[in-house]
């Protein structure tokens, strides 16, 4: 195991209880504590940072901690959790181990005690993320939230399977297009979907601006997470947002060996696709993450039915497969290994099937 400073997150809403089981902590056992105060900030906090334990409170407001246990299995796999009540309750303790808790503490919990149990805990977490090391990283840039669903959702979905490690990027909140914490809260939601860590920005929606930070902000989540594949908008776009995107996207990650664009639903014509990749197995994933969108339903680009015909119509240019998505592959510096499809290690864009044609025959649908 490395050397690296153990990572827990609190969830604790009372104040006193928080400071002293951070203090602990730190001062003991030498740990980066992050205390939050209510579930729905946990939730993304274990969306923008790795931890090695989550410690997390029964009685909190909104979301209990047994029902926030349940949303960490969701969006936090393999991270220990313990929580904790000041009520020494068996109903409690069952309740808690059956929803797979690894702890249980019940409060006051002494120094000593909390520092042994959290650190156990800890280790064990640090120990499953480096025997699970992903395959790769891969990042999907967009300029708002459902940008990157939309364009290339079964296609993380298909990395995620293979193991890869997915990241998130939404440059604004898309605040033009409703409620800045519910297209927040929904974000969060559709990344739990294929386990991907959310970056999300608040760049002013319809005025992004590659010279305005765009481009300094995508070099510092790739220099973060260090992707081997970066997904973004395609250049053939009405939208003045996705063509800034992709115009900081091709400067910042100019030393990514993978880099492909995807279609969103104002790309144009001229959106020439030059890899299709299969589906199949992922596309009802992709439904459950646009799902997670309710503030935009009225939308007809998330319409189940159309998000089927449109992959349905790009497979026609790829073999054995009846949905796929299109890619413009602007470079590809990777080896794929295996076959793309359930459980498959892809070490760049995942591929079509053998055999299967790499362009469209000249139609003019984007």
């Amino acid at each position: 195991m490395g050397d690296e400073q153990l990572t827990v997150l609190v969830v604790e809403d009372d104040p006193d209880t928080a400071q002293f089981v951070r203090t602990v902590l730190e001062r003991r056992a030498g740990m980066a504590v992050t205390v939050v105060h209510e579930p729905m900030s946990a939730l993304a906090e274990v969306a923008r940072q790795t931890f090695d334990a989550v410690l997390t409170d029964i009685q909190m407001p909104g979301m209990s901690g047994l029902e926030l246990l349940g949303e960490l299995r969701a969006h936090a796999a393999g991270v220990p959790v313990a929580v904790m009540t000041a009520f020494a309750s068996v109903d409690y303790a069952v309740e808690a181990l059956r929803r797979d808790a690894d702890d249980f503490l019940v409060k006051p919990v002494s120094a000593a005690a909390l520092v042994e149990k959290v650190t156990a805990l800890a280790r064990l977490g640090r120990t499953r993320r480096e025997q699970a090391a992903p395959a790769q990283t891969v990042l999907a840039i967009g300029a708002h939230p459902d940008d990157v669903e939309i364009g290339v959702g079964a296609t993380l979905a298909a990395h995620a399977a293979a193991g890869d490690a997915i990241v998130i990027l939404t440059l604004s909140s898309g605040a033009v297009g409703g409620d800045v914490q519910q297209r927040r809260h929904e974000a969060l939601a559709a990344a739990a979907h294929v386990g991907a860590r959310l970056f999300l920005h608040d760049f002013a929606d319809t005025r992004l601006d590659p010279a305005d930070g765009l481009i300094t902000t995508i070099e510092q989540t790739i220099r973060e997470v260090e992707p081997a594949v970066v997904y973004t908008h395609s250049a053939a776009d009405r939208h003045q947002d996705h063509r800034a995107v992709r115009e900081a996207t091709e400067v910042a990650a100019r030393r990514v060996p993978t880099l492909a664009c995807y279609q969103s639903p104002s790309s144009t014509i001229a959106f020439a696709p030059s890899r299709f990749v299969p589906v199949d197995a992922y596309l009802d994933t992709k439904l459950e993450m646009l799902a997670a969108f309710s503030s935009q339903a009225h939308r007809d680009y998330l319409d189940p039915e159309l998000v089927r015909a449109t992959a349905r119509y790009w497979s026609r240019f790829g073999a054995g497969a009846r949905y796929a998505e299109p890619l413009e592959v602007l470079r590809e510096g990777a080896v794929v290994r295996g076959a793309a499809g359930p459980g498959a290690r892809a070490a760049g864009v995942p591929r079509p099937a053998t055999g299967a044609t790499t362009g469209p025959t000249g139609e003019d649908e984007g």
